[in-house]
Parts: C-alpha cells; sequence; structure tokens
C-alpha cells in the first residue's frame, strides 16, 4: 500500500512543498516542490493554504514537517524567521490525522542513510563510500548553520539533530582573529554560525577591507556570492575562500566531536558552492588538528547533492515513525 503525505521543509528563507509517496517497500518518491518565500507568509498556515491552492484544493491527510530550529514543547520557533507552529493543532488547522515534525538537519540526517550512492560526490580524504556502521557527522550552510550526526549499523540508524551551529567561533590565523574581534563589537558572544553560513559571508568581505583600508560599498549576501564564486571582485573571491578555509575547520571540529567515521557537507549553500569548495583550502583545514591529522586524513567527506533533502528526509522521517 503507498501512502501520500506532504512534506514541508521550512528554512529562514524559504518554505518548500511537496506530496510525497511512500510505498510499501519503503521507496519513496516525491512530486514537483513548490518553494515559497517565509517573507511572503504571515504564518505557517497561510503558506500551507498558498499550497493546497495550487495542488488544487485538497491536501492528503498526513504531514512531515523539517523546521529550522528545536522541535519538542508546546510551540515550535524558527530560529531564523518569525513563524512559530504548535504541533497540538496540526490536526486541527491542517487536517492532518498523521504528522512528524522534526529538526531540519534532523530531516537531512535522514537523508544522509537513505539517499542513494549517487547521490554523494567527493569532497576530501580517501575516495571511498561513507562507512555502513558508525556516526556520519553532517555539517550544512545555509541562512544558519545546521549539525546533525546518524549513527548505522548495517541496516539500521539512528538521527540525532543538535544545535553545533552555535558552538563557539575559534580562529585559527590572524586574519580570523581579526574577523572575531569585528563580531565581538556587535556580539557578546560569536558561534560559528555567525561566520559559516550563507549572510556570513557579509562581515568576512567587511573584515577583510577593513584589513586593507579599503572604502567599499555595503553589499547584500547573495550579491557577494555571485561576485566572489564568478571572480568577478577579487576581495570578494577572497571572501569566499576564508569562508571555505572556515567550514573546513568546522567541520573537521564537529567530526572530532561526534567521533565520526565520515562527514557529509549539506545546506543549500554548500550545493550551490560546490567546484568552489572543491578547488579551496576545505580539505587542507579540515584535517589540520594537529596530532589527529592522520585520523581526519583518513575520513571520506561527501556532499549530497539531492536536489531536495530536506523534503525527502522528511518524508523519511515520518515513515520512520508511522509506517514501520
Amino acid at each position: 500500500m503507498t501512502t501520500r503525505l506532504v512534506t514541508v521543509d521550512i528554512g529562514g528563507t524559504h518554505a518548500r512543498f511537496a506530496i510525497a509517496e511512500v510505498a510499501a517497500d519503503g521507496a519513496i518518491t516525491l512530486g514537483e516542490p513548490a518553494t515559497l518565500h517565509t517573507s511572503d507568509h504571515a504564518s505557517f498556515q497561510t503558506a500551507w493554504e498558498d499550497f493546497a491552492r495550487q495542488q488544487g484544493g485538497s491536501l492528503p491527510d498526513a504531514v512531515a514537517i523539517a523546521v529550522a530550529g528545536p522541535v519538542g514543547g508546546e510551540v515550535i520557533r524558527f530560529t531564523n524567521n518569525p513563524w512559530i507552529i504548535r504541533p497540538a493543532l496540526i490536526p486541527e488547522k491542517l487536517g492532518a490525522a498523521r504528522y512528524s515534525v522534526v529538526n531540519d538537519f534532523g530531516a537531512v540526517g535522514h537523508a544522509v542513510a537513505r539517499a542513494a550512492p549517487d547521490h554523494f560526490i567527493h569532497l576530501a580524504g580517501p575516495d571511498e563510500p561513507l562507512p555502513a556502521s558508525g556516526t556520519i557527522s553532517i555539517v550544512g550552510p545555509g541562512t544558519g548553520l545546521g549539525v546533525a550526526h546518524v549513527w548505522r549499523d548495517g541496516g539500521a540508524y539512528r538521527v540525532q539533530a543538535t544545535e553545533g551551529g552555535h558552538i563557539d567561533f575559534a580562529p585559527l590565523d590572524s586574519i580570523e582573529d581579526a574577523l572575531l574581534a569585528r563580531l565581538r563589537q556587535r556580539y557578546r558572544r560569536v558561534s560559528v554560525e555567525r561566520v559559516v553560513s550563507g549572510p556570513g559571508i557579509v562581515d568576512i568581505y567587511e573584515a577583510l577591507a577593513a584589513m586593507e583600508g579599503r572604502a567599499i560599498q555595503p553589499l547584500d549576501d547573495r550579491t557577494l556570492w555571485q561576485l566572489g564564486t564568478s571572480g568577478e571582485d577579487s576581495l570578494a573571491a577572497a571572501a569566499v575562500d576564508r569562508f571555505c578555509l572556515s567550514l573546513g575547520a568546522v567541520a573537521g571540529d564537529i567530526a572530532l566531536a561526534q567521533g565520526a567515521c565520515g562527514v557529509v557537507i549539506a545546506g543549500g549553500l554548500g550545493l550551490r558552492i560546490r567546484d568552489t569548495l572543491l578547488q579551496s583550502g576545505f580539505a587542507s583545514r579540515f584535517r589540520a588538528k594537529g596530532r589527529f591529522e592522520g585520523l581526519m586524513a583518513g575520513l571520506p567527506v561527501k556532499l549530497i547533492t539531492h536536489p531536495q533533502p530536506g523534503l525527502f528526509g522528511a518524508a523519511a522521517a515520518f515513515a520512520s515513525e508511522h509506517l514501520k
């Protein structure tokens, strides 16, 4: 018997919706996704109603929701957008008899555990498949920085979402010392998410400009990513290189803390800059852990290329909870 459900992935900037089907053998297929801007909708319910209209007015009575923030409790608040969700009201408000709510990077963890090998490309370490047993760390830059891990034992797996994106930022050279000093003028505490996320490129760029005494025009993060990855602006390109170094360092720290035997880079930004990552200092910073450099060099590091890991993973989480 095939189960149809709505699967939703809500981030800081976008809310993605799709109809998913879970076959009797557990295989998951996604319909064409719809991407809505969170800033265009007053609440999750109005975005839900917009998607329902796009689907002709009716939706399946089951829903899987991945949210960018901690889950649990009576009210779910998002880290980077103003919506709230009250899980107890989901059956009444959405007409869903069954539902699952998971952290967005918990959903990505399910996607990492279930995605086919051809949905990964090699970034660093030995060019071999992710181990079938042990812990796989997942780090994903986007509007924020998502962190999770998957523990696998053959065919079984468990996912643990975390708030690892909010650990302290640790500078590793004089440029990052200057970046941290700049950020400390604005924030009492500087987490890695302030640097290793899409918006973080603005502070990196402005810190590099200040080091060189350059007068610059304020630019938003989207513009800087375009200028930096295309090479049109040398200072923006330097900021992108610095971002890749910091991402490598943070991914290595997470892998050490979680006892990982493999690492996956996820997140919308990671996928968009994959070619840049491959040519950057990401891999060298990932390995640069002093006495543990040999250990780090032995860990396979992959980039997940599934086009909708949040939607796919949310559906997998629903199947794990309701369709065992």
